[in-house]
């Protein structure tokens, strides 16, 4: 694989870069609002905004077929499944294969989660979660790559989320998909109650729907035995976008960045899955990401193929398909155009 990245973009290690003490931070308290978010950009960034709609239109509009041939040396430099096994030994052990949703999508183990109190009682399993620390930069959101959960695996899902203050959940996927396939368990609906896995209970403080298909929870989850207040997560969940394939439109996509780009780095990672946990997931820790380092001023973002490589050299397969690896310049196009109308509209007032 392709390791040609800037200094600022890491491919190695990233598990180094995120504590799982419980009360490093406090927890982040979402309100019950139903009006799209707006970030205030300063001139600075509505330059940066513009520097970087032009580069990404002028390459979609006047050379789409570089666009085509960038996704190409991607899959060129893809991981084999030989430097996968060599490169996922905890996945592939015994104790954890069953906790894996698809046997060739498995955590690298230099930057796999790791469960710090596992549930299982086996010290072979190591902690093991299908899960993935994906990053770039410390000054943007740090993410982490999962599979959508087993019936097995929700307590460890819970766990993650609670050694790691995880903020968000953003779920890129329905439970059942149109062919009758089993994408995801139900591991975050609890209307009717408080629900437990295993030594953890979840409960919704609020549920929203909004507009465009994405439907918003406001969870509260605790240890069942602790005394400590319950820590909120925002759980997010877009149901509409099809498996392998991409929105009709990219205005959900873009929502889901505004309600979370504001959630500060240094408070915990993103959680990001669909049912892999790597073509839907990667493509929006991709626009998520991007969008990010332009509003820092960060011009190494405009290069979306060393960011899927970094990426990809932190979890296997990110951004699976042509289509995906498209809509990853579209949703970044709209955004910036967006965001550049927006601030034009704030400084005239």
């Amino acid at each position: 694989m392709a390791t040609n990245s800037p200094k600022t973009l890491p491919t190695t290690d990233t598990s180094a870069n995120v504590s799982a003490s419980p009360t490093a931070v406090k927890s982040f308290e979402f309100s019950f609002d139903s009006t799209m978010p707006r970030l205030r950009l300063s001139g600075d960034q509505i330059r940066y905004c513009s520097e970087a709609l032009e580069c990404f239109k002028a390459k979609k509009f006047n050379s789409p077929q570089t666009i085509r041939q960038e996704f190409q040396t991607l899959q060129a430099n893809r991981v084999r499944a030989s430097e996968m096994r060599n490169r996922c030994t905890v996945a592939l052990d015994s104790f954890n294969y069953s906790k894996n949703r698809y046997t060739d999508v498995l955590p690298f183990d230099n930057n796999r989660v790791i469960l710090k109190q596992c549930a299982d009682y086996r010290s072979s399993a190591g902690g093991y979660i299908n899960a993935s620390f994906v990053m770039t930069s410390e000054n943007v959101s740090r993410f982490i790559a999962t599979q959508g959960p087993l019936s097995h695996t929700s307590e460890d899902f819970w766990e993650m989320i609670i050694q790691y203050r995880c903020p968000v959940i953003v779920m890129l996927t329905r439970l059942v998909d149109n062919y009758h396939t089993l994408k995801c368990v139900d591991y975050f609906q609890a209307e009717n109650g408080p629900r437990e896995f295993g030594n953890i209970c979840i409960a919704t403080k609020w549920i929203q729907t909004a507009d465009d298909s994405l439907i918003l929870r406001c969870l509260e989850v605790k240890y069942k035995e602790s005394e400590e207040p319950p820590m909120s997560v925002l759980h997010i969940q877009y149901p509409e976008w099809p498996d392998h394939g991409v929105p009709k439109d990219t205005l959900a996509v873009r929502e889901i960045f505004k309600r979370i780009s504001s959630v500060p780095p240094s408070l915990g990672p993103i959680v990001v899955h669909c049912s892999a946990g790597i073509g839907r997931t990667g493509t929006y820790c991709v626009i998520h990401n991007t969008i990010q380092r332009v509003l820092t001023g960060d011009m190494t973002a405009l290069d979306l193929v060393n960011t899927i490589t970094t990426f990809r050299s932190q979890r296997i397969g990110m951004v699976q398909t042509l289509e995906q690896y498209l809509f990853c310049y579209d949703a970044i196009i709209d955004e910036l155009e967006n965001l550049i109308s927006d601030g034009n509209t704030q400084g005239s007032l």
